[in-house]
């Protein structure tokens, strides 16, 4: 069995699709405590138990060592009067908030540099073959005064993928062209597209990306993932789809060779809204975003003679009677202002499409509204859209707010951040192929 190692690994959205495509993970680590439960609990459910065949390390990457990560390893009883074994993999997502280009893109960001840190960390394992996930702003990223981990001074203005391949290669790797997949074209019904950079040890075979299993037309959608999820029980289709069996049954087998299926899911709770925002959530169309449904509005006027409650709370911040405050927005002669009143400033929020894959999964649930269903989706939901087995449970806050999101990774947070476990196996099996 081929041996991994995952850093900045989540909530083991990596690691579980390194174990489906047959890896053994001795050794991972992250920074957060809320990540540390959902991730050892995981791994204690599939008989991956720590000090005796695998080692989590709650470290800043900053502070971690190939020294530390070879003594954690070494001190595993199934290593015991045995050498430390050669890495095959080392699979890391270094902080992207600072890469990424949704919000405003922060070249000061420190968490920017961490890419740096996985250099280090690769030259002091040495691992046959190395893979880097990150966002798609990685690719554009530009670079002053950087100082590679191999003392290089690179010219302003470098991006990321340059200084990466520089960096390898002077440690001595060879690189393929980092490249941008889609998790839908390996059967995660989502619509998330990542950079995905490969590098592998001189001397080593080359790998190869995966190749798509499915194309546009055969995508799973969102009705395909969560229908079976509804909780108007009434509307659930008779026969469950394929990718609903298998989440239930599972994908991700046991240190036994079985794998986990479950019966009573869990995190399914849903975030209680009220009536004024239930209604809201129900003027929108199923696949429209917010700057769709201001257009329609504006061009075609809107009934709200059944929304009671959204009309009474228009009413009273308009000053107007109901009856002036339906007709107003039936004419569809608003204002922004108006338009602003009726569904508030926020601009993001969108109703997904039953009968396509999801939209890319991000950290804060209440931006989706449910296909049919006049509410947010639940974590279970939403680590469907993600290929999260059943069995697999999240721990740790539901959610959090305001400062807390700057250091609090809640279970939503820990869905939104992972690697689809569908994505990363068809890289791994791609890795294994190479390992001797």
């Amino acid at each position: 069995m081929p041996y991994a190692i995952d850093l900045f690994c989540g909530a083991c959205g990596c690691s579980e699709g390194l174990i489906q495509a047959g890896f053994h993970i001795l050794f991972s680590s992250d920074i957060s405590d809320m990540v540390e439960k959902t991730y050892v609990h995981r791994h204690e459910q599939l008989g991956l138990i720590q000090g005796e065949n695998t080692w989590f390390e709650r470290s800043d990457i900053r502070d971690l060592t190939g020294d530390i990560i070879k003594e954690c390893i070494q001190s595993l009883k199934i290593f015991e009067h045995k050498n430390v074994p050669d890495i095959d993999l080392m699979i890391g997502g270094p902080s992207c908030q600072g890469f990424s280009r949704v919000g405003r893109r922060n070249k000061n960001d420190p968490r920017n540099m961490l890419f740096g840190e996985y250099v280090r960390v690769i030259f002091e394992l040495k691992p046959k073959y190395v893979v880097l996930e990150n966002v798609e702003g990685f690719m554009d990223m530009q670079f002053f005064g950087y100082k590679g981990y191999t003392g290089e001074l690179y010219p302003d203005g470098s991006v990321t993928p340059y200084i990466l391949q520089n960096e390898l290669q002077k440690i001595g790797y060879r690189t393929l062209e980092p490249k941008i997949l889609n998790a839908a074209d390996y059967g995660v019904p989502q619509r998330r597209r990542r950079v995905i950079f490969i590098a592998y040890r001189e001397g080593e075979k080359k790998p190869e990306y995966p190749k798509p299993i499915l194309n546009k037309d055969e995508y799973i959608t969102l009705k395909e993932a969560i229908g079976d999820l509804e909780k108007d029980s009434s509307t659930h289709e008779q026969e469950m789809s394929e990718f609903q069996k298998e989440s239930r049954i599972g994908r991700t087998p046991t240190m036994k060779g079985n794998v986990l299926a479950v019966s009573n899911l869990m995190n399914t709770e849903v975030s209680n809204i009220t009536p004024v925002v239930e209604e809201r959530f129900g003027l929108f169309h199923e696949g429209e975003t917010c700057t769709m449904l201001r257009q329609r509005i504006q061009k075609e006027g809107i009934d709200l003679s059944d929304k009671q409650m959204l009309i009474q709370y228009c009413a009273s911040k308009l000053g107007m009677t109901e009856s002036e405050t339906v007709n107003l927005y039936k004419n569809g002669e608003v204002t922004k202002e108006m338009l602003d009143i009726l569904l508030t400033k926020k601009n993001i929020r969108q109703r997904w499409d039953y009968n396509k894959p999801s939209s890319t999964v991000l950290t804060i649930a209440d931006d989706y509204i449910h296909p049919c269903e006049n509410r947010s989706f639940s974590v279970r939901e939403l680590a469907r859209c993600q290929s999260f087995d059943d069995s697999f449970e999240f721990l740790g806050k539901r959610t959090t707010g305001g400062l807390k999101r700057r250091i609090e990774v809640p279970q939503y947070t820990q869905v939104g951040n992972a690697v689809p476990p569908l994505l990363a196996k068809a890289i791994a099996l791609e890795i294994k192929k190479c390992c001797k």
